[in-house]
C-alpha cells in the first residue's frame, strides 16, 4: 500500500491532503477489532451477504476512527474539509453514521451534515470511509466461496458497483473489484456489469491514446455507463483497489468526456441493524 500511495503523491501532489485521510482509513483495516464484529453469515442468504445483518459495533472504536478521519481532513486546509471542525464539536450519531456508511445511505449522511453545520460534500466523503475497515474484514472472512460461484454485476458482499475490472494472467480470467470491501468476483466477457446487456451493438471500448497502457474503458451505449479494465499478472490486494481507482482518474475523465458515467447509487440497496456493545460495569465494594 505504501508504494501505491507514494506513487499517487508523486503524480498527484495536489491530492496529498485527501490521500492522508484515505490512508488513515486503510491503515485501520489491519486492526483485529473490526474482525471481531463481522457477523456470522446466514448460509441461506443470497448476496449481498451484508443485507439483513445485525452488527454489534464497539461505539468507542468507531467514534475514535471517525474523529481521526475528520481531524486529518481538517488539517488539509481546504475550506470544505475545514468545515468538519464543526462536526468534531457535535455529538454525532456514530452508530447511525456507521450504518449509513455501510449502506451508502447518502440521504441520511446529508441530514447529519446539515445538523452539525459541515460541508455536505466533505462530510459525505469522510463518512464513506468510516465503514471501510469493517467491510474489508467482511471480505477476508466471506470471500473465498463467492469468487467461484458468483458472477453478477454488483459486489456480493456489500452491494457496491465495481470500481474496476482486472483481466489476469495467461488464462485472462476477468474479475470485478470492489473498492470498498476489496472483494473480487468472476465476470462475464462482453457483458455490461450495470444493465446486464450482452448486445455487442451496445458495447464499446475506449482505448487511451498513450501507447503501452495496460488499461481500457468499457462503455455501454444502452445505460451510458463505463468500467475501467486493466490487464495484470495478478490481482491488486484488497486494500489497494481504492488506490488503484484513484490512480486511474485519467480514465474517468476520458469516459466522462465521452458522455459516460458511473452510477451514484449502489448496485444493490442493503439494510442492516447496528447496535452497540453494552458498557462493562465493574463491581463496586462499599
Amino acid at each position: 500500500m505504501t508504494i501505491a500511495v507514494d506513487a499517487l503523491k508523486r503524480t498527484r501532489p495536489e491530492w496529498s491532503p485527501w490521500l492522508a485521510v484515505v490512508v488513515e482509513a486503510l491503515r485501520e483495516t489491519t486492526e483485529e477489532r473490526w474482525e471481531r464484529i463481522v457477523p456470522r453469515p446466514d448460509p441461506d442468504r443470497r448476496p449481498p451477504l451484508l443485507d439483513g445483518s445485525s452488527i454489534v459495533i464497539d461505539e468507542g472504536a468507531a467514534r475514535d476512527l471517525l474523529i481521526r478521519l475528520m481531524r486529518t481532513a481538517v488539517k488539509s486546509g481546504t475550506p470544505k474539509m475545514a468545515s468538519l471542525e464543526a462536526a468534531l464539536r457535535f455529538d454525532l450519531d456514530v452508530p447511525g453514521l456507521f450504518a449509513a456508511s455501510v449502506c451508502q445511505d447518502r440521504d441520511r449522511i446529508s441530514e447529519e451534515a446539515a445538523v452539525c453545520g459541515a460541508d455536505e460534500e466533505a462530510f459525505q466523503a469522510v463518512i464513506a470511509l468510516l465503514a471501510i475497515p469493517f467491510l474489508q474484514s467482511c471480505n477476508r472472512r466471506w470471500a473465498s466461496p463467492l469468487t467461484e460461484s458468483y458472477s453478477e454485476g454488483s459486489c456480493p458482499i456489500c452491494g457496491s458497483w465495481p470500481a474496476l475490472a482486472e483481466v489476469r494472467g495467461i488464462e485472462r480470467n476477468r474479475y470485478l473489484r470492489c473498492a470498498r470491501c476489496g472483494s473480487e468476483w468472476l465476470s462475464r466477457v462482453l457483458h455490461c456489469a450495470y444493465c446486464g446487456t450482452t448486445n455487442h451493438e451496445h458495447l464499446a471500448s475506449l482505448v487511451p491514446e498513450k501507447t503501452g497502457s495496460s488499461g481500457a474503458i468499457e462503455a455501454c451505449r444502452r445505460c451510458h455507463t463505463y468500467l475501467k479494465v486493466f490487464t495484470r499478472l495478478q490481482g491488486s490486494k484488497p486494500a489497494e483497489v481504492m488506490l488503484q481507482d484513484l490512480a486511474s482518474v485519467d480514465f474517468d475523465v476520458a469516459a466522462l468526456d465521452q458522455g459516460y458515467t458511473r452510477p451514484v447509487r449502489p448496485g444493490r440497496d442493503i439494510q442492516i441493524t447496528v447496535v452497540t456493545t453494552a458498557p462493562q460495569w465493574l463491581p463496586w465494594n462499599l
